[in-house]
Formats: C-alpha cells, sequence, structure tokens
C-alpha cells in the first residue's frame, strides 16, 4: 500500500518535511487502544505508542486521533514504533465530552474530544425507520461543517419507509446544498450512488446514531461481512452499540473509510461557522430585524417572528437553533474560565519556581 492510497499529500508533506529531526517517517493512525496505537506506513503496520513529550502535554487534543498522520521512530528490530509528533490536521472532528461527573452542572469536567481527524467527506447516516429525527440532522450537519469535511446526507433503511421521497423532501430544506441519498444498505438498493465520494486516497467517514447501518453500509462496500453488526431494539427502534472504537478500514479500490461508534447526541466543541450555515436562513432573516440586537422574542419589527408566524421559518427548527446557541454560549463561558485558570496556574508555577530558586532572580 502506498502513502497517496492512504491519503498523504502535499500538505501532510509540507508539514512532515519541517520537522527538524533525523530517522523519523511518516505514518498514519488506523486504530486506538487507549494508550497503544496501531499504525500503517510504508514499511506496514506497526503498534506504537507516544513520546514521553506528548504523554505530558496537558491539552489532550495534541494527543494523537484516528485518521491523524504522525511522525514516528521506528524501532531498530522494526517491531515497534513511538510516535514523536502530530501533524497538522487538515479536519477534525471535535465533540464536548463531560469527565467524572456526568453533565458539567454537576462537577463534571468540560473536554475537548477528538473524534476523528483528517476526514475528506463525511456520511451522516439516519435510519429512515422510527428513530428517523431530523433535529439531530441538523445537530450533525453543524458539527460537520465545523469539521472541515464535506458533509453528505445518507439516509439508509429506505425500504423501511412508507414514504422516503417526502423525507427526501424535508432534508432538502434543512440541507440546502447537501448532497442527500437514499439507501438501503441491507438490500443494495441506490448503494452504487456513494461510490461518487468513495475514491482512491480520499478518506470517507461515517457519523450516525447507533442503529443506523454504518456498520451494514462498510459491510457492502468492502463486499464482505467484517464489521459486526445487531438489530435495533423492537420497542424504540434505538440501535446497539456494535462498533465500540474508531478505525480506518481500506477498500480494494484505494479508498479508506472510518467507522465511528454510535452516538445518540453530540455536543459540538467550538463554532466554527457550523452553525450559521447550518441555519442560513435563519440568520439572514434575523439580520432584517428592526432591532440589531433584537431578541426575538417580543420586539416589535421582528423579522424572524414575523416569518415564524407566516411559516417561513419552521418552528421546530427555530427553537432547535435556539438550544444549540445557548449550548454554544454556555461552552464558550467555560472554555473561557478554563483558560483563565490555566493562566493562574501557568503563574503561580512561576511563582512557585522563583521562590524555590531565589538566586535566580538577580
Amino acid at each position: 500500500m502506498n502513502m497517496q492510497s492512504l491519503g498523504w499529500n502535499g500538505f501532510f508533506e509540507a508539514s512532515f518535511n519541517s520537522i527538524d529531526e533525523n530517522n523519523l517517517i511518516p505514518a498514519r493512525i488506523i486504530c486506538q487502544h487507549r494508550d497503544r496505537y496501531d499504525i500503517l506506513c510504508e514499511a506496514g503496520d506497526l503498534p506504537a505508542t507516544i513520546a514521553g513529550r506528548l504523554r505530558h502535554l496537558n491539552d489532550t487534543n495534541q494527543y494523537p486521533a484516528v485518521g491523524d498522520w504522525v511522525a514516528v521512530k521506528v524501532s531498530d528490530d522494526g517491531g515497534h514504533a513511538v510516535i514523536q509528533q502530530v501533524l497538522p490536521r487538515r479536519t477534525s472532528f471535535n465533540r464536548r465530552a463531560v469527565k467524572s461527573g456526568g453533565m458539567p452542572e454537576t462537577g463534571g469536567k468540560t473536554e475537548e474530544q477528538i473524534l476523528a481527524a483528517n476526514i475528506d467527506t463525511v456520511f451522516l447516516v439516519s435510519g429512515l425507520d422510527n428513530d428517523y429525527n431530523v433535529r439531530r440532522v441538523e445537530r450533525f450537519l453543524s458539527v460537520a461543517w465545523d469539521s472541515g469535511a464535506m458533509p453528505v446526507l445518507v439516509l439508509n433503511k429506505a425500504d423501511l419507509s412508507d414514504d422516503p421521497d417526502s423525507v427526501l423532501a424535508e432534508i432538502a430544506e434543512v440541507a440546502v446544498g447537501v448532497d442527500a441519498v437514499l439507501v438501503s444498505a441491507a438490500t443494495g438498493q441506490n448503494m452504487d450512488a456513494l461510490m461518487k465520494w468513495v475514491v482512491p486516497g480520499q478518506t470517507v467517514g461515517l457519523l450516525g446514531s447507533s442503529g443506523v447501518g454504518k456498520s451494514t453500509i462498510i459491510n457492502f462496500l468492502l463486499g464482505e461481512e467484517r464489521q459486526q453488526t445487531q438489530g435495533v431494539r423492537t420497542g424504540d427502534q434505538r440501535g446497539r452499540h456494535t462498533t465500540t472504537s474508531r478505525e480506518l478500514i481500506f477498500l480494494s479500490n484505494g479508498a479508506c473509510l472510518l467507522d465511528t461508534p454510535g452516538m445518540r447526541s453530540i455536543q459540538p466543541w467550538s463554532n466554527q461557522g457550523g452553525l450559521s450555515r447550518t441555519f442560513e436562513e435563519i440568520e439572514s432573516i434575523a439580520a432584517r430585524c428592526k432591532f440589531a440586537n433584537c431578541t426575538h422574542t417580543s420586539e416589535p419589527g421582528c423579522a424572524v417572528l414575523e416569518a415564524i408566524e407566516s411559516g417561513d421559518i419552521d418552528e421546530g427548527r427555530w427553537q432547535n437553533y435556539r438550544k444549540m446557541l445557548r449550548e454554544q454560549a454556555y461552552l464558550e463561558r467555560r472554555q473561557d474560565q478554563r483558560l483563565q485558570q490555566v493562566e493562574r496556574d501557568k503563574w503561580k508555577a512561576i511563582t512557585k519556581r522563583m521562590r524555590d530558586h531565589p538566586s535566580k532572580r538577580r
């Protein structure tokens, strides 16, 4: 397998060439097992660990993620490698994660989690069974735009929908300009349409809730039953987690697929314009309000309220937009507090070192 089929290009090559260190080779992270990684390079696939200087970084988003390109040093016997540096990412799927305590409101620590890196196209998969939710599609679409990858909406299980065309029409209204494809991975219906994006040297990620059929789609594209699949629960049509880790999978045509565990919801970590792009028509209408600081609640001349009243803005879509705005504002406040705490800790450490070594003040 050559480097180009792994997704290597001029962007990564320029970054790698700027590293001032000998005896390093580029490799791609294909799987993570807690503190151990599987990498793939021109020498083959190898187990790898991260160098101590990476392990002690305070910013965990600088740790390698599946899909990352890294600079590694291979052992003399060629049996393993040590990851020395993570190359800059072209795209990155980040979400808000909470540790030790559940939700942030209960004391849990809010952290950034890198789901996957360097994805070119992301298939946002929804199942057209009883668990289909257009509001969830909007949320995943916002995260996809923020990642830098190109989103494609894959509406799976078309064979189980009574009226798939109406779903396609609804999607067209909330995802203007985004390709949407009706498929059934179980029956093979229209699956060839996905090959437009599954091409050599490109990495396609699959993102969606449990039970939407991501693993079944991958098995179809692979032409073999590699990914374990399970049915959905009959009571609520929600899926069981069959994929438990993120992994790069290579197709015979030279394309890469990245499977991810199913998620009921996803909390964005930052707003890089994904929210504005997803709800572009709402923000365009809001710009016509009489008052620049309009809260869109009761002000006279509010273009948003008029649009909701006339039906030009769907009430459910408006409420989802407002909810995501509130979440983003809350997260920005949390991140600002975190940055302030990092700065305080830094100066405390400097003061302590000065106190411990008074001669250095001269």
